[in-house]
């Protein structure tokens, strides 16, 4: 028998049998749908993550008071124990770091305000004091105008670099260089745009504005904490600039060799680490699920297989006495079992591709179907048709042609 006759065969069988067939696959159809919902989200966030949240510039870390905090004590003791980085620590950096490993650093801080133009009032704006030099090592890019200079920030002026929130919120018809805006109160001029960025799992990353540094600390007060990023001048520099900051930050506190950073280094890796490490886990419970739900199918389509060679014993007798051989039975429902496995994987395949459709509208979470691991489950669903459609079909082949005649 020919391998496409077996499958049109295997087809007919399906097409004649198609609410059995359906729920003879729902454990399939429920094992490939987990595993493809779960890896396209993943694979959907571990991009997004990359894009939006890891990215910290190019070849660039951040050194800070914290560094990446993953529970509360862990914060508490941090908070208690980690001085404040200040704006020595990051003239000392750029004065002692080998400029072979270290491109550049720059200053950055933050808190919550509120802004105005005319009447109308923005609240809780992420206000961000930075020195002249952050925009050559953050992902922010220019859409309009201009950052500010070394001068600006050096005299302290009074001058905003804004996202495009506050642009679509004020200045979404005319141009907003140039403008005046009220920040917690202070006049301050627009002078540049920042390219939109987007939101990330539904909060808008735009709402923000940027002044000098020394501006900043003459309104809020300079005694809070500030965050340094630090670029290196390659992605194989990248490991020895980490190692030259802590040196030099450890120095300059008095760390003896077996005391822990009295601050913290946050770098993509760091980032990416635990993103991997908490998505693994989900991968191995999804697995498990999936490992469950594709054997309990594969235990149905074998049951339904023995069900099936009893029904067409009649038939299978007939195909015997006509020449069919041993190996042309087996091939026959072997081809039926794995048909139907498959086709229950495509099932599987188009119904996780409509609920990750479905959690991407609804939630704004990003997913992405990936080819690769699309194959895989496919190619896995038919192995289990296969698999378990070995024993039904060799009872099928074994039959007696003159016995098969004889049951009614």
């Amino acid at each position: 028998m020919k391998f496409l006759e077996a499958i049109g065969l295997a087809l007919s069988a399906i097409k004649a049998h198609k609410l059995r067939s359906f729920l003879t696959l729902l454990g399939i159809i429920f094992g490939v749908a987990v595993v493809i919902v779960v890896v396209s989200m993943v694979e959907g966030f571990n991009n997004y993550f990359e894009e939006k949240i890891s990215d910290l510039g190019s070849n660039a870390f951040i050194v800070d008071k914290m560094g990446i905090i993953t529970s509360m004590q862990e914060w508490m003791e941090k908070s208690r124990k980690n001085k404040d980085i200040r704006l020595d620590d990051l003239k000392a950096i750029k004065e002692k770091t080998n400029p072979a490993v270290v491109k550049d650093a720059a200053g950055q801080t933050r808190r919550r305000g509120n802004i105005k133009y005319d009447s109308k009032l923005l609240q809780d704006v992420l206000i961000q004091g930075a020195t002249s030099n952050l925009l050559d090592i953050d992902s922010t890019k220019v859409e309009q105008g201009r950052f500010f200079t070394q001068t600006e920030e050096d005299h302290a002026d009074e001058v905003c670099f804004v996202g495009y929130e506050i642009v679509k919120q004020y200045f979404l018809s005319v141009d907003p260089i140039g403008r005046e805006i009220k920040v917690d109160g202070r006049p301050f001029r627009i002078i540049g745009v920042a390219q939109e960025k987007g939101s990330v799992f539904g909060n808008p990353q735009d709402n923000f504005l940027i002044i000098p540094i020394s501006t900043y600390q003459n309104i809020y007060g300079s005694r809070g904490t500030i965050a340094l990023r630090v670029a290196s001048t390659s992605k194989e520099t990248l490991e020895r600039a980490q190692d030259e900051v802590r040196v030099i930050l450890r120095a300059k506190r008095h760390l003896k060799y077996e005391d822990p950073d009295n601050f913290g280094i946050v770098s993509s890796e760091a980032l990416n680490g635990i993103r991997d490490r908490i998505f693994g886990t989900i991968g191995i419970v999804a697995v498990g699920v999936t490992s469950i739900a594709l054997v309990v199918g594969g235990i149905v389509i074998m049951n339904m297989m023995l069900v099936s060679v009893t029904e067409r014993t009649r038939e299978i007798g007939i195909r015997k006495s006509l020449g069919a051989k041993r190996g042309d039975i087996l091939k026959q429902f072997l081809a039926e079992s794995t048909t139907l496995s498959l086709v229950g994987g495509a099932a599987g395949v188009a119904l996780a591709y409509g609920v990750s459709k479905i959690v991407t509208y609804a939630l704004s979470f990003p997913t992405t179907l990936p080819i690769f691991w699309t194959m895989i489950a496919l190619t896995v669903s038919a192995s289990i048709g296969l698999f378990f459609g070995i024993y039904p079909a060799m009872k099928a082949a074994r039959l007696d042609p003159i016995e098969a005649l004889r049951a009614d």
